[in-house]
C-alpha cells in the first residue's frame, strides 16, 4: 500500500489537534494501530475507517477511499493478506483446514465449494488463484521464516477426496524435507489444548511490532495490541511444546497420505 492514504488521515488527526492516542482512544483502537495506518504499513478495515471518520468528523471519507487492491480475498482477510506479504516469520495454526499458503490448487478449489450461498465457478476461480498466489511467498527459500502447528484433524478429513487429499498432503511433506518450512502436529490423542478453539497466524516483521490474525466461523481479527499478541504467542508456545517432533511429525503424514492411497 501506497503512503497517501497514511498521509492524509496524519493530516486529518493534526488539523483536528489530536495526537495518535486521542485518535486511538475516539476510535477505540489502538495507538500502534493508528502509526501503523499513517506509516503505510497496514490498511484499516471498513469499521475502522468508518470509526476514524466518526472521530475526526470527516463523513465518509475515509470509508469511501480505503486502498483497494486487485486481489480477489475475502474481505475479512484482506489486512491479514498485506501483513502476511511484509512478515520476516510467519507462525501458522490450524485445526481443521490446511493453512492457505500450503495449499494445493485441487484442496484449495475443494474448499471453495463449500461456500454458502455458493460461488459461481468464476468466483471460484478467482478466489483459487489468489489463494496460489499467496503460496508465492515460499518461493524465497529464506524469506519468511515459516513454522506450522497442525492439529492432526487436518489430515483426517479428506477435503476433495483422497487423492486430492494424499497429494495436499505430500505437498507439505516436500515442503519440509525441502527444509523451506517446519510443521509440527499436535496428535488427536492429545485432547485439549489452548488453540482448539480457531485458527491462529502469529507474523513478526523486521521494521514493526508483531501482529496476529485469528479466524473463527464468521468472526476474524487482525491483533496488533501488544498484549493480545504477547497471549497467543504464549498459547501457541504451549501447543507446541504438546506437539509430535519434527520427524515424528513426517512419519505421521506420510503415514496418512499412504492411508489415501499415496505410493512413494
Amino acid at each position: 500500500m501506497g503512503t497517501a492514504y497514511g498521509d492524509w488521515l496524519r493530516e486529518q488527526r493534526e488539523a483536528a489537534g489530536m495526537t495518535q492516542q486521542q485518535l486511538a482512544d475516539a476510535a477505540v483502537m489502538t495507538r500502534s494501530h493508528i502509526a501503523h495506518i499513517e506509516a503505510g504499513r497496514r490498511i484499516p478495515s471498513k469499521e475502522d475507517a468508518r470509526r476514524l471518520d466518526m472521530a475526526l468528523n470527516t463523513g465518509n471519507v475515509l470509508s469511501s477511499f480505503l486502498p483497494q487492491d486487485d486481489t480477489t480475498v475475502a474481505e475479512r482477510f484482506a489486512a491479514a493478506l498485506q501483513l502476511e506479504q511484509q512478515a520476516t516469520m510467519i507462525r501458522e495454526f490450524a485445526s481443521s483446514l490446511v493453512p492457505g499458503i500450503f495449499q494445493t490448487e485441487r484442496y484449495a478449489r475443494a474448499v471453495m465449494r463449500t461456500a454458502f450461498p455458493p460461488w459461481s465457478e468464476e468466483e471460484c476461480d478467482r478466489f483459487v488463484v489468489t489463494r496460489l498466489e499467496r503460496s508465492k511467498i515460499l518461493a524465497d527459500p529464506v524469506t519468511p521464516v515459516v513454522w506450522a502447528l497442525l492439529d492432526e484433524a487436518v489430515f483426517r478429513r479428506p477435503v476433495g477426496g483422497k487423492d486430492a487429499m494424499a497429494a495436499q498432503i505430500m505437498h507439505i511433506v516436500h515442503l519440509v524435507e525441502d527444509e523451506r518450512v517446519r510443521v509440527h502436529v499436535l496428535p488427536l490423542g492429545l485432547g485439549a489444548h489452548p488453540l482448539m478453539a480457531g485458527m491462529v497466524t502469529l507474523m513478526g516483521f523486521e521494521d514493526q511490532p508483531p501482529a496476529a490474525y485469528s479466524e473463527g466461523l464468521s468472526v476474524s481479527k487482525v491483533h496488533d495490541s501488544p498484549a493480545v499478541v504477547q497471549r497467543l504467542q504464549g498459547a501457541y508456545d504451549l501447543a507446541l511444546s504438546d506437539a509430535l517432533p519434527l520427524k515424528e511429525s513426517l512419519a505421521l503424514m506420510r503415514a496418512t497420505a499412504k492411508e489415501y492411497g499415496h505410493h512413494d
